[in-house]
């Protein structure tokens, strides 16, 4: 029984001591201060703006915005953002497919002919590493 108690604790701690990540996003070129910056961390393709595995925002500051989401696991990310302007928590769209509000995503990839791609947005976190980016609108 003793054995089996050390085992269980041995586990639970070296799961609770995992390295956790931080990943920090700097938003840079907003058009002006008003509203607030949306940001979410995907965790898949298939979840790829579409639901976030975690989000936060931010107030705009001099036309910049950051957020740091910490106790993030070892993984493959992407991050998303946009410019809420309106404060409606909604990427306003334009017909229903050109967004009318400011938006970005991480590595700054490129959104030709739609939305961008998770292949080009990706990018790995590990053992306690911190990933800073500056993403421009």
């Amino acid at each position: 029984m003793q054995t089996i108690l050390t085992t269980l604790v041995l586990v639970f701690t070296s799961l609770v001591l995992q390295a956790q990540n931080t990943v920090t996003v700097t938003m840079t070129d907003f058009d002006n201060d008003k509203g607030t910056a949306l940001v979410g961390l995907y965790d898949s393709a298939e979840n790829f703006l579409e639901k976030e595995f975690m989000s936060q925002k931010s107030k705009i500051d001099n036309e910049t915005a950051t957020v740091t989401f910490s106790d993030v696991p070892d993984g493959v990310y992407a991050v998303s953002c946009f410019h809420d302007e309106d404060d409606n928590e909604k990427l306003n769209l334009f017909m229903g497919m050109m967004p009318t509000e400011d938006y970005g995503t991480s590595n700054n990839a490129p959104s030709k002919f739609g939305p961008p791609k998770w292949k080009d947005a990706k990018f790995e976190v590990k053992n306690g590493e911190t990933k800073s980016f500056e993403i421009n609108l």
